[in-house]
């Protein structure tokens, strides 16, 4: 193996990294809640614009330093699309051939973005088939399969390290209620929970975890029997999160609470809370919202006062032709009048 090469590729992604500032902490005004002050950790701002930079990057180092890449070597991933995007970012960087294995039913700008970047398209029927193919191509191209569903647990330093969990906590210090009461995100991989659920049992933090899982994923089921053999034919319509399948990189264990949230729900908080915070976010973070709200209604009965952080994970202008279009919305997935009118009722107190 040659090191020397190993040696400059780390370096070029340690220099990519110096570049990079951190996601801003924006804040969410709402009267209605006036005790709890609601924030998202803005992931859509990093050069690749999602959080899956973090995660790419990640990957990319554990890889390297593990020996399993060298200046010859394909990399393929599989993903739905922001993780590849990224994965491409830092293949391009390397002069590494990269290939996205993906469903075609995959946003189209998240396919023109892994293109832009150098990285190819292998599109699949379903997400179900992800996995054989990615492996399938990695042995004929004498590759290496990334497989994110496996490694991000591990490839990401949780104890610190600048990770997303411990710059959230550096970011809240200045704040009202400094110590998040609750933390809230949705499962792709499961990495990113991992992460923050061990940070904050790691740094003794009296914050809790709520994860929100999309319909049509396992990770809440799997949550509430312990059956990691659990299986679902479909896959999730909120794209970049929920799985057909229990991943290796879910960890229950570092979990608090769960919760399930509607495709309906977490597309009409995507488009409200696109109004309020005057850009478009992606629809993950609208199933982010549905768990945030949830928590603070919660909260607010309780007559507690705290903060609530979440994650801005993507930016909406990667789902133009998607979950921003009526007529794909409406051939898709059902609106819910009732939350919508419940959504305009709190913002207009």
């Amino acid at each position: 193996m040659n090191t020397n090469w190993t040696k400059y590729a780390i370096s070029q992604i340690e220099a990519d990294y110096t570049r990079s500032a951190d996601t801003h902490l924006i804040q969410l005004p709402l009267p209605y809640f006036k005790d709890i002050d609601i924030y998202f950790k803005d992931e859509s701002t990093h050069p690749t614009g999602s959080l899956k930079h973090r995660l790419a990057r990640s990957l990319f180092l554990y890889a390297l330093c593990n020996g399993w890449i060298n200046e010859n070597t394909p990399v393929i991933e599989s993903s739905s699309g922001s993780t590849a995007v990224s994965e491409a970012y830092f293949a391009r960087l390397l002069g590494l051939r990269f290939i996205a294995v993906m469903a075609k039913s995959t946003a189209k700008e998240k396919i023109k973005q892994i293109e832009f970047y150098g990285g190819e398209c292998h599109l699949v029927d379903c997400t179900t088939q992800i996995y054989s193919e990615s492996e399938k191509l990695a042995k004929e191209l004498n590759g290496h399969y990334m497989d994110q569903f496996t490694f991000a647990e591990r490839a990401t330093d949780w104890r610190g390290n600048n990770n997303i969990a411990e710059r959230i906590f550096s970011q809240m210090s200045k704040e009202r209620f400094p110590v998040p009461s609750w933390l809230v995100m949705s499962p792709g991989t499961g990495g990113t929970s991992a992460t923050i659920g061990r940070y904050i049992r790691y740094q003794g933090q009296d914050s809790k975890l709520l994860v929100v899982d999309p319909e049509h994923s396992v990770f809440y089921d799997y949550y509430k029997t312990g059956n990691a053999g659990l299986q679902n034919t479909q896959g999730s319509k909120i794209e970049g999160i929920g799985r057909p399948r229990v991943e290796p990189s879910f960890i229950s264990g570092v979990i608090d609470e769960m919760l399930k949230v509607t495709d309906a729900k977490s597309i009409e908080a995507m488009l409200w809370l696109s109004e309020q915070l005057g850009r478009k976010v992606g629809p993950s973070t609208g199933t982010n919202f549905v768990g945030v709200l949830k928590l603070a209604e919660r909260m607010k009965q309780a007559n507690e006062k705290g903060s609530i952080v979440t994650l801005l994970c993507d930016s909406g202008e990667r789902y133009l032709n998607s979950y921003y279009d009526e007529n794909w919305r409406k051939s898709r997935i059902e609106h819910d009048k009732n939350y919508m009118t419940y959504l305009q009722s709190i913002s207009k107190t």
